[in-house]
């Protein structure tokens, strides 16, 4: 297991465009709202906040979403496409292992990926470090199993590169609207809203947490058990060819 860990690990960092963009973007797409001067300013929209701190949880939104539904498929589904799992087949390795390699090391990238949104944050616009740390750990875990385990139902069942990009598409932007990264939640109806809340990566758990509150447990158990779910399909589903 470590073994693959290691090696996803270097093919990860080998795929650098995809890499720092995963690491990066984040941090830089928060950099270029914030020198919109109106974006700085405290807004009653937003409960007297600036735009900037309440758009903080969507961008961790865009880290969960952007790695496990748009690389982590296409990764998997390229191996099969070029003949690596058919290789992999020949060996005693499961496929579980492959697929938690997986998980490790594109969830590390995320981590990696909000600890430094966090800090440019709070370093050049004095955005306020999570008031609940600990709830902010357990949002971003079960969100992103919830929102890593779909990406593994597609990159299980899809037969190349090209299906797998198709199929992630689709939940890529149903998930990125309901996390409130294409309009701000507010916008929504309180329907969207609603949904939004209980879907993985969970924005509204994310969001409670970085302003003081624990998060809601049943957002945290949905999403928890989406990723259970979701993950017990990848695992079962999946096929070397």
């Amino acid at each position: 297991m470590l073994k693959i860990v290691e090696i996803e690990a270097r093919l990860f960092l080998r795929d650098r465009m995809n890499s720092v963009f995963a690491l990066l973007f984040p941090s830089v797409l928060l950099l270029a709202l914030g020198a919109i001067p109106a974006l700085r300013t405290p807004d009653e929209n937003f409960g007297g906040q600036r735009f900037i701190d309440s758009y903080v949880s969507a961008l961790v939104v865009f880290a969960l979403v952007f790695v496990g539904l748009q690389r982590l498929p296409a990764v998997v589904a390229t191996y099969r496409e070029k003949g690596v799992l058919r290789r992999l087949s020949t060996t005693p390795m499961h496929p579980a292992r492959l697929l938690a390699g997986q998980m490790v090391v594109n969830f590390a990238a995320v981590i990696l990926s909000v600890l430094l949104l966090i800090l440019v944050g709070y370093v050049v616009f004095g955005v306020d470090l999570p008031h609940h740390p600990l709830g902010l750990a357990c949002a971003v875990v079960l969100g992103g199993a919830g929102t890593f385990a779909l990406g593994l139902v597609i990159a299980a069942l899809a037969p190349n590169a090209r299906t797998a990009g198709g199929w992630a598409a689709v939940v890529f932007m149903l998930l990125m609207f309901l996390g409130g990264v294409y309009l701000p939640r507010f916008m929504l109806p309180s329907a969207i809203q609603a949904i939004g809340s209980y879907s993985p990566p969970g924005v509204e758990a994310i969001q409670q947490a970085w302003l003081g509150a624990a998060p809601d447990w049943r957002h945290l158990a949905i999403m928890g058990l989406v990723g259970l779910v979701a993950g017990t399909v990848a695992a079962r589903t999946f096929r070397w060819e």
